[in-house]
């Protein structure tokens, strides 16, 4: 039986963890579970540790890409399953994606959202790397940018190291689809944090825009090779 482990980057997740992992621990076949703390300055380390899980503290702060990273060199499973760390009680959605990795339907399978509930942003972000990964995939995608994904080690190993900051996704979904891997989408009722119209928002994902623009022009460069 596959081994399957669930690693959870956290940046200063102290609302949400505790109920991300409670919903992770529900479902059946997990192997493991560690959280990666980056560098959070409130309770989101002590909080997953009494949870009885394993955590792993980074400091400073390195970023989502970089948390994965740090992560590496510490997982054992046949099966990787990466999620957000403000799932709360829909992290139990998980087994979504889990159940076709295992099936051997996919080599990497992508959580889609359900609509958000409040208005974000025009879908410029979305958009640009949606059209990155049919231009350079072959793959119509809803969920470029969704950071819940359950994949094989063997991908694992093949796309990483990751990228870093907010164009770690879509990295990882054109190296996979360069390889040749099967990647495939499946629809959730997953829900976490929403940015909304604010400038705080827009700040978010102006940021994101820009690492996904570099990501293209990096892979662009690595394929011409």
């Amino acid at each position: 039986m596959s081994s399957v482990w669930v690693v959870i980057p956290a940046f200063n997740e102290e609302k949400e963890i505790v109920q991300t992992i409670r919903s992770i621990k529900q479902l059946d076949g997990i192997s493991h579970i560690m959280v990666v703390n980056d560098g959070s300055t409130d309770q989101t380390s002590v909080l997953a540790k009494a949870e009885g899980v394993e955590v792993l503290d980074l400091y400073p702060n390195r970023g989502k890409g970089g948390a994965m990273n740090a992560a590496i060199p510490h997982i054992e499973g046949d099966i990787i399953v990466f999620l957000d760390a403000d799932l709360g009680d829909s992290a139990a959605e998980a087994v979504k994606i889990i159940a076709p990795v295992k099936e051997k339907q996919c080599d990497i399978c992508i959580a889609a959202f359900p609509p958000p509930r409040r208005k974000g942003g025009f879908g410029l972000v979305k958009g640009t790397a949606a059209w990155a990964i049919h231009r350079m995939g072959g793959m119509e995608a809803r969920a470029p940018l969704s950071g819940q994904r359950a994949m094989t080690r063997e991908v694992m190993e093949s796309v990483t190291p990751f990228r870093e900051a907010f164009g770690v996704e879509l990295g990882m979904t054109l190296r996979a689809l360069a390889q040749d891997f099967k990647v495939k989408e499946v629809l959730t009722m997953m829900r976490h944090h929403e940015t909304g119209r604010d400038l705080k928002g827009f700040r978010h994902r102006g940021r994101q825009w820009l690492d996904v623009l570099k990501v293209l022009w990096q892979e662009t460069r690595r394929k011409k090779r």
